[in-house]
């Protein structure tokens, strides 16, 4: 999906998660491509507060995003 998709996508999944696991997971748009999803989420996870949506599109080359939930670190 584009970016645009994946943002509303995010915020429909959003409305629907449950409180207390937006607690315990991230939901991220990052880039659909393995290698560049795993450099972007990499980064995200050092420092989460200095990321918003948008941040993900310095890691994609061609504009295909996905929406991923991963386990907050402790």
């Amino acid at each position: 999906m584009n970016y645009k998709e994946a943002v509303a996508h995010k915020k429909e999944s959003l409305k629907k998660a449950d409180e207390s696991l937006l607690k315990l997971y991230h939901l991220v748009i990052t880039p659909a491509n393995t290698e560049e999803s795993f450099k972007h989420i990499e980064d995200f996870s050092k420092n989460p507060s200095a990321f918003n949506d948008e941040s993900c599109k310095k890691y994609c080359t061609d504009d295909q995003y996905e929406v991923v939930s991963f386990k907050k670190e402790e």
